[in-house]
């Protein structure tokens, strides 16, 4: 019998306040629904496994879940137990591997001590929380329900109770920030040492809060100049205190680190990268669960709708085949130009001998055009078996991802 890996993502639409920047799928003051939706995220798992042989036309695969993550929205909002009802059901349908990394999003003003140690208690390992900036200027300008001081409880709380493995969300480039409030964020997550930390230079998008308060200029982004000048100086304090930069926006901290072996970092173990977004950049497969989850399956990509309250009715009234939308079947080279896209996000690039092994087929060979282009404009470098940014291309990486779109 034959065994796929595969990734598991969860999506808890509800959140306490929506935030100024954001546009994924959430819902404030919908949180009544929440058994409703824990009993309808349960049928679809069981329905997306009953049918997942015949999805990809076969009738001995065993799928082994090797990372498990719980989004949103904000999955601390809701009642623990409906968390473990969850977690519960996909053991009972799928292989669960003993090592699988599982993460679930947090945000501070929304855990207790208690239901950190429930999250621990049900297999939980690892956790990001949604920090963003620390200035109560900002934190309020973005539209955060917490203080900086929540975060340090929410923090403490967790490594009270075990947790060994935390991710730390920062965003960079935001009105009304400067680079000084950029560094002050950083010295302050270093000393807590966690040991995964995330930081998001903003977009805008439409439709936002903050996109009609720019618009309307009530707010005013600070120069592309000032937010490189931010990004470049994140990148530069995380690795000289023991961060990877391995992928456009993350930083993991490098066991058996010295400070002054920084720039020789990049053998040294890695353990704390985050499994299931490295999936998802090499192109793994995986299944989301809930409304507006994404998978991508044998070459398929779908989406669950985004509307909630459909996704539970179409659920409850047996007709769950409604709440998906294909979004993309894939040729060969449709996946193989995804692939050089997805690899080009990652800090140590594309591996030419991985690709062959993939494909049957030479990168180089296949996009001999674009990557001349891309070279000379020393977007990229191609050095021994791979394909990778220039510092200069971390500047400019939408122009390098184009190429393979």
């Amino acid at each position: 019998m034959n065994t796929k890996n595969i990734g598991i993502y969860i999506h808890i639409p509800f959140c306490k306040q929506k935030c100024n920047y954001c546009d994924f799928c959430s819902y404030a003051g919908k949180e009544s629904l929440s058994a409703r939706y824990t009993k309808s995220v349960c049928e679809e798992i069981k329905f997306v496994t009953k049918n997942f042989n015949t999805l990809n036309r076969t009738k001995e695969i065993v799928q082994n879940v090797k990372t498990i993550y719980i989004g949103g929205g904000t999955p601390s909002l809701i009642d623990s137990k409906y968390i473990e009802q969850i977690l519960n059901e996909i053991k009972l349908n799928y292989q669960v591997d003993e090592n699988a990394e599982i993460t679930i999003e947090v945000n501070p003003g929304t855990v207790t001590l208690e239901k950190l140690e429930h999250y621990k208690q049900m297999g939980i390992n690892r956790l990001s929380i949604g920090l963003q900036v620390i200035k109560p200027d900002l934190l309020k300008m973005l539209g955060r329900i917490h203080t900086y001081y929540d975060f340090l409880d929410t923090y403490r709380f967790a490594r009270n109770v075990g947790f060994e493995n935390i991710n730390v969300d920062l965003m960079i480039g935001l009105p009304n920030q400067t680079l000084l409030d950029v560094n002050d964020a950083l010295e302050e997550i270093i000393s807590l040492e966690p040991q995964h930390i995330s930081v998001y230079s903003l977009i805008l998008e439409e439709g936002t809060n903050l996109e009609k308060q720019v618009k309307e200029k009530n707010l005013e982004l600070p120069s592309e100049e000032e937010e490189r000048a931010m990004y470049w100086q994140v990148k530069k304090m995380l690795e000289e205190n023991g961060y990877k930069h391995y992928e456009i926006s993350n930083f993991a901290k490098m066991e058996n680190f010295t400070r002054d072996e920084h720039k020789e970092s990049s053998n040294l173990n890695l353990k704390y990268a985050s499994k299931h977004n490295l999936d998802c950049w090499n192109q793994e497969e995986y299944i989301g669960f809930g409304s507006a989850a994404h998978s991508y399956i044998n070459m398929v990509r779908y989406s669950n709708i985004e509307d909630v309250e459909k996704y539970i009715e179409n659920i409850e009234n047996r007709m769950i085949e409604k709440n998906y939308i294909i979004q993309e079947k894939q040729n060969m080279e449709e996946k193989q130009k995804e692939y050089m896209l997805l690899g080009l996000r990652k800090i140590d690039g594309v591996s030419i001998q991985e690709f062959k092994n993939k494909f049957v087929a030479n990168p180089v060979f296949l996009y001999h055009e674009q990557l001349e282009k891309l070279v000379n404009e020393e977007l990229i470098e191609v050095d021994g078996d791979v394909i990778k940014l220039t510092d200069k291309g971390l500047d400019f990486a939408n122009i390098v991802w184009e190429e393979f779109v």
